[in-house]
């Protein structure tokens, strides 16, 4: 068994008074914090052309949606969060949108306008039929190309968890909003691929005398707050949901997270494992699900 633990974010800004809303232009420089600047604090974790590269590609297969289910389903669930907010809004932004798992749900009575922002045009060229009209933007979601006080809504879907810097990111969105607008998003977090990583670690221990990261790194929960904080976000809830898939094997799961799009790009990834060490890891993986199930 799997367990993917998502990180539910609701966070909201209040209203500021006299702030006019600017009307919606591309910015030249894509940066929500400062243009030209860039985050002293920032890390260079994912190679992000490797995540490009591996979205492209899992948007191109013959039959994507045999790989969607779990985006599905997640965005869904954040279109469910945009319902139970009593207002409509006039234009909204997804932040890494895929396929469109967030739009496909939404109706235009809830959603004027929407704009769907994402690194792989494969994606944006095979979204999902939605009603409500769209604008496909191929840009980084580590650089927003928009101009303050634009969105009355952001929403994104499990694509946070592949940036470098995510303070920034964060920073970035709530630039982008008006100021009473909302953000809702989900990003994989916690112990999510836990059993994956642990198998791994412990067979190339075992038949190679060390390991490397074959599972990219998450966001605990404990830092959100903090990291909303410093964004600029003051009304926010950090909620935690925990969706489990049973595969039948660790080859299986490695499978559908290449389908995804959610291969590892960490810089420090080994590229290559040994046949008998993934074989052994396969093993422990196995009998890690065993006991789980019990």
């Amino acid at each position: 068994m799997l367990g993917l633990g998502g990180l539910w974010l609701l966070w909201r800004r209040p209203p500021a008074a006299g702030v006019p809303a600017k009307s919606l232009r591309l910015r030249k420089v894509a940066s929500g914090v400062s243009p030209g600047s860039t985050s002293p604090r920032a890390l260079n974790i994912f190679d992000r052309d490797l995540k490009r590269k591996q979205k492209n590609w899992a948007a191109r297969q013959p039959e994507p949606m045999k790989f969607d289910y779990l985006k599905e389903e997640v965005g869904s669930q954040i279109a469910d969060r945009v319902y139970d907010i009593a207002r409509n809004f006039s234009l909204a932004l997804d932040v890494g949108c895929g396929r469109g798992y967030i739009a496909q749900h939404l109706n235009k009575e809830t959603v004027g306008k929407f704009f769907q922002v994402d690194i792989a045009e494969n994606a944006l060229k095979n979204v999902l039929e939605m009603e409500i009209p769209t604008v496909s933007v191929l840009a980084d979601e580590e650089f927003l190309p928009f101009r303050e006080n634009t969105f009355d809504l952001v929403v994104s879907s499990l694509s946070l968890h592949w940036v470098n810097d995510l303070p920034r990111a964060l920073e970035q969105i709530h630039y982008v909003l008006k100021p009473d607008g909302v953000f809702i998003g989900a990003m994989f977090g916690g112990d999510t691929l836990y059993e994956l990583r642990c198998s791994l670690q412990l067979a190339e221990t075992e038949r190679e005398g060390g390991f490397s990261p074959h599972v990219s790194p998450f966001t605990a929960l404990n830092d959100l707050g903090h990291l909303l904080g410093r964004a600029g976000f003051n009304t926010m809830t950090v909620d935690t949901d925990e969706i489990q898939v049973n595969y039948p094997g660790m080859f299986e799961l490695m499978e559908d997270l290449k389908g995804m799009g959610e291969s590892n790009c960490a810089w420090n990834r080994k590229a290559l494992l040994h046949r008998d060490t993934m074989l052994a890891a396969a093993a422990v993986y196995r009998d890690c699900n065993h006991h789980l199930s019990l």
